[in-house]
């Protein structure tokens, strides 16, 4: 299972610029706003959050244009992200953090042996299958690994088709995502070998998040 390849010319627009607007935008026309402008800067306080909860080698699924990549790089620690867009994958490189381009169902290198792996900013949607996802994402931590996890901030499960979109008239081509609160993410974990009882939770800045460990 492969997912499909964000390389459409706005999102590569964004990242090459740094700035939106870009949106996900669903068959009906309801937009989701992407964050570029965050995601091209530093690490906030949400994401250190993050970062001081990762352990061993971390592996960051859709590493987008590598602020995480970086910032655990420069600690130090061993990290790699992958993306399916080339232009997020150049940008990771280009700020000092290791990435490949390729998806999280391609083969990957250490399999069964990352101790951290990153589902953030919206990432848990990747393929529109949180479940094959999830199921993935264990399969790729070493038995004591850990899952840290962006949610939507409300209790949401939807698997939908959507355009990377611009607000004008510039847009890719259709693709499965999925929009995943809390509650979903916790159900689909009990299913695809996680340890959901002592799933950890918090919130900062409006952002919520899950540690998960293999169970």
């Amino acid at each position: 299972m492969t997912a499909p390849a964000w390389q459409a010319d706005p999102y590569t627009d964004a990242l090459r610029t740094g700035r939106g607007p870009l949106f996900l935008r669903r068959l009906d026309g309801w937009l989701l706003p992407l964050e570029v402008e965050r995601w091209c800067a530093a690490p906030d306080a949400a994401d250190l959050t993050v970062l001081g909860r990762c352990r061993g080698a971390v592996l960051d699924i859709g590493c987008g244009p590598g602020r995480l990549v970086a910032a655990l790089a420069a600690l130090g620690r061993p990290t790699l992200g992958i993306d399916v867009s080339p232009e997020a994958v150049a940008r990771t490189l280009r700020t000092g953090g290791s990435a490949l381009h390729r998806s999280v169902f391609d083969p990957l290198p250490r399999e069964g042996s990352w101790g951290t792996a990153l589902l953030i900013d919206g990432n848990i949607g990747i393929g529109g299958d949180p479940h094959a996802l999830l199921a993935r994402v264990a399969r790729l931590v070493a038995e004591d690994g850990v899952l840290l996890a962006e949610t939507a901030p409300l209790d949401v499960d939807e698997r939908v088709q959507v355009r990377v979109f611009d607000g004008g008239r510039a847009q890719g081509s259709a693709f499965p995502w999925a929009r995943v609160g809390t509650p979903a993410l916790l159900d689909y974990a009990r299913s695809t070998g996680w340890e959901v009882p002592a799933a950890e939770r918090w919130t900062v800045a409006g952002r919520t998040f899950v540690a998960l460990r293999r169970a």
